[in-house]
């Protein structure tokens, strides 16, 4: 399926991926409707980052209202549907709005999509849906393990996206991201909450648990993989991985960003950064190999590579000035 001149819907649009993905499809031709969470100061969100394009349309509202999303979904040929509550440690205070957003928005836009004829669903699923590795490289067979609210919340929105495909022949693919960084994340990701530390000046920084591992995809990365997947007709009905079949420690991550960012300083424990002993998830590594098969897509990023240009980004006063480096972001 090609994309160019399609109808496209991105929920989601306005948070860290959803804008760079919004990026990558105007780039392919596509006329983009891009959501933003409704809000009354009329504010966009990453998507005030993008300069005005005739193929991009900036729409505002909530997926948690199903007439909405059937409004919105009319005269759309592909949908990316990336809006959800994505912040672990906030779903251990409100995991109630996580089964709102998470499962019964992705219910809303399965139904809409199915109601009006979208030819294409791309849902985003998550690797904490993996839980801890049992075993590594995690494929797509690897047991499902609810190690915290929000993982149980997209196991359901997975399921329930899943059943519209089965039970109706929605057209539809589970993009399952590994850990992903770039500009634009959230300071309560690991990655830019040490970047935007250094970056501020702080000789000491406040981290979580550093030993588990990660699997770390460059936000452009994550995005191709998703508009590979979207082209790909032999991927309706499956849950594929996008990730780098590359694992990493956060200890060596932290070295890592420290030597590029030619920096000396310190990190130290910071207890309420720290998961329930039991939520934590000790080892992410994706295994890539039904991506590369279904589409041909490999990430072209190295770490080293991906997390210089994040750098660079962090590095620009006028990005910075968004975050508060001296508060852990829930």
């Amino acid at each position: 399926m090609e994309l160019k001149n399609k109808n496209i819907l991105v929920t989601g649009a306005d948070g860290f991926i959803g804008s760079h993905l919004v990026e990558k499809l105007l780039a392919e031709g596509c006329r983009v409707r891009a959501l933003s969470y409704y809000n009354s100061f009329n504010y966009w969100g990453w998507l005030e980052q993008i300069k005005p394009n005739p193929l991009l349309e900036v729409i505002s509202g909530d997926i948690r209202d199903p007439h909405f999303c059937k409004e919105i979904t009319k005269n759309t040929d592909v949908v990316f549907h990336l809006a959800a509550l994505i912040a672990i440690p906030y779903s251990y205070v409100a995991p109630d709005s996580y089964v709102d957003t998470n499962v019964k928005g992705t219910l809303n836009i399965c139904q809409a999509a199915k109601e009006n004829g979208v030819q294409r669903v791309i849902h985003t699923s998550t690797s904490e849906v993996y839980g801890t590795a049992l075993y590594v490289p995690i494929d797509e067979k690897h047991p499902l393990q609810p190690q915290s609210p929000y993982s149980a919340s997209k196991i359901g929105a997975d399921a329930m996206a899943m059943s519209f495909f089965l039970s109706f022949e929605l057209p539809l693919v589970i993009a399952r991201p590994f850990n992903t960084y770039g500009p634009r994340q959230s300071a309560r990701a690991i990655i830019p909450t040490i970047i935007s530390q250094i970056a501020a000046g702080k000789k000491e920084i406040q981290v979580g648990d550093i030993t588990p591992t990660r699997d770390f995809n460059y936000v452009e990365d994550t995005c191709d993989g998703f508009i590979a997947l979207a082209k790909c007709d032999e991927a309706i009905g499956k849950s594929v991985n996008v990730s780098s079949n590359f694992e990493v420690s956060v200890e060596d991550t932290f070295l890592l960003v420290r030597k590029l960012m030619n920096s000396d300083v310190k990190f130290i424990q910071d207890a309420s950064r720290i998961r329930p002993k039991n939520s934590e998830v000790f080892r992410l590594w994706g295994d890539n190999t039904l991506i590369k098969n279904l589409t041909g897509f490999s990430p072209k990023h190295s770490l080293e590579s991906g997390l210089k240009k994040t750098i660079d980004w962090f590095q620009n006063p006028e990005n910075l000035k968004n975050y508060k480096t001296h508060i852990y972001n829930v």
